[in-house]
């Protein structure tokens, strides 16, 4: 679509104008200094996947939630202090796992190179890695590193940035466009939830009170919604977890868009891609499979170089759970 070409053209305009923040990043920063360190990743990746096939969406989503606070820093992973109340604390966050994984690597590459790879890069390089390792065993998108970590990390900022599942459409192209994103790259980026699960409390109001009325959400496929109710037990339920493909989440696929397309995106944030002319169009191109892969590739690509630290900002933590 015109439209969508003139976005992605945008985009790249402004990375060449330094607007994208990743700049400093490059492919295989490690070569010299820990040439093992990227193939450390993938084998402890693939040592873990293979006990935990949830482990690809829970990593993806640390990415993705580490990148959109303060930028892809790392700052996910530190723990909260007497005196600090951490981003893994804060609400949208505590149901974020896979920290064990990521601190399981971090022991593995200092073990071999002590204080040279940072642990942005690390959960990074873990992300890509458990995706592809869990479902292709080919690398799905090409990750840049020379990240460094972040010193700071508070409940404040991931309350403050990250988007919801409640957001309408408004809400997320503003949260995107706060981190230099396109709408392009939000949809894109949404179809992520074609694997792994999300708990009743997220979406049990488009179930039960939609407007506060006891309604459901009249943009809901009516027998999907049927089908939730039999899985959530109210509003109260906030225990109980639901595939987001309901198709079934066992492969990284393009499914999500056409489920979307029958109404039965499990959040509001995803039925919100359907109420704009541009979203819907994005939507219908990344039906196809191979489309959709290319287009994933490019968008992690963007989203994983937001606001990095490289250089001598930050540091390269000795464990990734504390500033040094």
């Amino acid at each position: 679509m015109k439209t969508t070409s003139f976005l992605v053209a945008c985009v790249l305009v402004s990375c060449f104008l330094g607007a994208c923040h990743g700049g400093d990043l490059r492919k295989n920063f490690y070569r010299k200094s820990c040439p093992q360190a990227e193939t450390i990743v993938k084998t402890k990746i693939q040592e873990h996947v293979i006990t935990r096939p949830e482990l690809p969406a829970k990593l993806l989503r640390m990415h993705f939630h580490d990148c959109f606070v303060r930028g892809c820093d790392g700052s996910i992973l530190l723990d909260t202090t007497p005196t600090n109340t951490a981003e893994k604390d804060a609400f949208p966050n505590l149901s974020l796992s896979g920290f064990d994984v990521i601190d399981d690597i971090k022991s593995a590459v200092e073990a071999k190179c002590s204080g040279v790879v940072s642990c942005a890069d690390i959960l990074a390089l873990a992300a890509r890695d458990a995706v592809s390792v869990r479902f292709n065993n080919v690398p799905m998108w090409e990750v840049l590193t020379g990240r460094r970590d972040g010193r700071v990390s508070t409940d404040t900022d991931a309350l403050n940035n990250l988007p919801a599942p409640f957001f309408n459409f408004t809400d997320l192209k503003q949260s995107f466009e706060s981190k230099k994103l396109t709408v392009h790259d939000l949809v894109v980026l949404s179809g992520a939830h074609t694997i792994g699960v999300g708990h009743c409390s997220s979406f049990s109001n488009r179930l039960f009170n939609f407007t506060g009325k006891g309604d459901q959400d009249p943009s809901l496929n009516p027998t999907y919604a049927n089908f939730l109710k039999t899985k959530c037990q109210g509003l109260s339920d906030t225990t109980t977890t639901v595939e987001m493909d309901p198709n079934g989440s066992g492969k990284f696929d393009s499914d999500y868009y056409s489920i979307l397309v029958q109404n039965k995106g499990l959040f509001q944030s995803d039925a919100a891609l359907l109420t704009t002319k541009i979203s819907r169009n994005i939507v219908i191109e990344l039906l196809n499979q191979n489309k959709f892969f290319t287009e994933f590739a490019q968008s992690m690509k963007r989203m994983g170089a937001i606001e990095v630290l490289t250089g001598s900002a930050g540091e390269i933590r000795r464990k990734c759970s504390a500033i040094n």
